[in-house]
């Protein structure tokens, strides 16, 4: 019989990532002994309660994580460090907190003040999502085959590391472990910039004339659609990322800016050339990724 990963996991912020780890654990017995699930929202809890997704379901944050051997944050990274505060100095020594946070270094810096000798804290960002949230959002198999990206400062207990990768591999990730800051730059490139885009070209196309807006939204074909998809994503959790991961998605964005005006002027004096070689250059990326299995 495998041994579980955890004898009692506490998961706070049962959302999109949040339920679909809830979910999975509930669909491969054995992984975790106890279940417990936390949130302020009473109409979130109810719903994890008529789901079943919980063993214990409470909105008390401080018993919720007494007893827990790990403690999992699954709230927007603008509110990772203050939730972090107010549990940990009621977990019990030997417990292991990581969270679920796409930007890195803003949540390290505020929460490390807060951390206590005796907890290992192993950040750990899974590459996976859709544009919709709430405990109704989750489903098992979000993470199979997605990236799980860790980050743990250099004086994490390697155990605490190997346990929390071995929980994401339960859950079916891929493991990868880097710093900080390459995290966040890469994490600015792939996700933050493009979900800045989409916002943005759907915000333009808002602010056409009325008769105007109402054909792009009648006639919109897929490029469109492809963006009003991501746009459609939480405003306050991005809100956050965008806050959080300022110095990094700035910088993608000014080279991005950039290319953008390189294009641009290549159509301006019908360069065809640098035309068609940015066009391949975008086919080669899409088949990469198809090879990786990220498609």
């Amino acid at each position: 019989m495998t041994m579980p990963l955890f004898g009692t996991l506490c998961v706070i912020g049962p959302g999109l990532i949040g339920s679909s780890v809830l979910r999975r654990l509930r669909a491969h017995l054995g992984l975790v002994d106890r279940l417990v699930v936390a949130d302020r929202d009473p109409a979130v809890l109810e719903r994890i309660r008529e789901l079943d997704l919980g063993d214990i379901v409470t909105d008390d944050m401080q018993k919720a994580v007494e007893n827990a051997d790990c403690v999992m944050l699954c709230v927007p990274v603008g509110a990772i460090a203050s939730v972090a505060a107010g549990i940990l100095p009621h977990m019990k020594p030997g417990a292991i907190l990581t969270d679920v946070g796409s930007t890195r270094r803003s949540v390290v810096e505020a929460l490390t003040p807060h951390l206590r000798d005796d907890i290992a804290y192993v950040p750990a960002h899974p590459m996976a999502g859709t544009e919709h949230s709430g405990p109704d959002a989750g489903f098992a198999t979000l993470f199979e085959d997605r990236w799980c990206l860790l980050t743990p400062s250099g004086d994490a207990p390697q155990e605490a590391i190997d346990r929390i990768a071995d929980f994401w591999r339960a859950m079916g990730a891929r493991i990868r472990i880097m710093d900080t800051d390459h995290h966040d730059t890469i994490c600015a490139m792939v996700s933050h910039l493009p979900h800045l885009i989409a916002f943005t070209i759907c915000g333009t196309a808002d602010t056409l004339a009325e008769d105007m807006r109402a054909e792009v939204l009648d006639f919109a074909a897929s490029g469109f659609r492809d963006f009003t998809r991501i746009a459609a994503s939480d405003p306050t959790m991005w809100r956050d990322i965008f806050l959080n991961n300022s110095d990094a998605l700035l910088s993608v964005l000014d080279r991005f800016s950039q290319d953008a005006a390189a294009m641009a002027e290549a159509i301006r004096k019908g360069d065809e050339k640098t035309i068609v070689e940015t066009i391949s250059r975008g086919r080669r990326i899409r088949r990469s990724l198809i090879e990786n299995r990220q498609a």
